[in-house]
């Protein structure tokens, strides 16, 4: 009876995987949806002494990009318990939240670098190592 409620081992990495970057970009982006004003003014005095201009632009962009990458990876992990499996469907999911998970550590590595934040730079390196690992479960 339990039997069809386990989940096939090849897809245990991926819905852990899954489930750790929804949560990771899930809490922050609504914490900059719903800290909206404070996020921009750590934000703003985090990049003063940058070429960064503009900043309520790029926060609504980082927003948007830490919300859909969440959206993402939700998706693969509903699509694995609602299957019971890894159909090409959540597969797609899990590839494009990686993307998109390359994508915003690539631009909060960048704002971290110009900050001369070099320590916060240096723990996104775990985030963007797990995403480089999560390809090797769709190669």
């Amino acid at each position: 009876m339990f039997m069809n409620l386990v989940v096939p081992i090849d897809c245990v990495p991926i819905l852990f995987l899954s489930i750790f970057f929804v949560i990771l970009f899930l809490q922050s982006g609504l914490d900059k949806l719903f800290s909206f004003q404070d996020n921009l003014n750590y934000f703003k005095n985090h990049f003063k002494n940058t070429v960064i201009g503009g900043v309520k632009f790029l926060l609504i962009i980082l927003l948007v990009l830490e919300c859909v990458t969440a959206f993402l990876f939700l998706l693969a992990v509903l699509s694995v318990f609602l299957k019971l499996e890894l159909t090409f469907l959540g597969l797609s999911y899990f590839f494009w939240g990686l993307v998109f998970s390359g994508i915003t550590l690539c631009c909060l590595f960048l704002g971290q670098r110009l900050a001369q934040d070099y320590q916060g730079a240096v723990n996104l390196a775990a985030y963007f190592l797990l995403t480089l690992l999560g390809f090797l479960l769709v190669s």
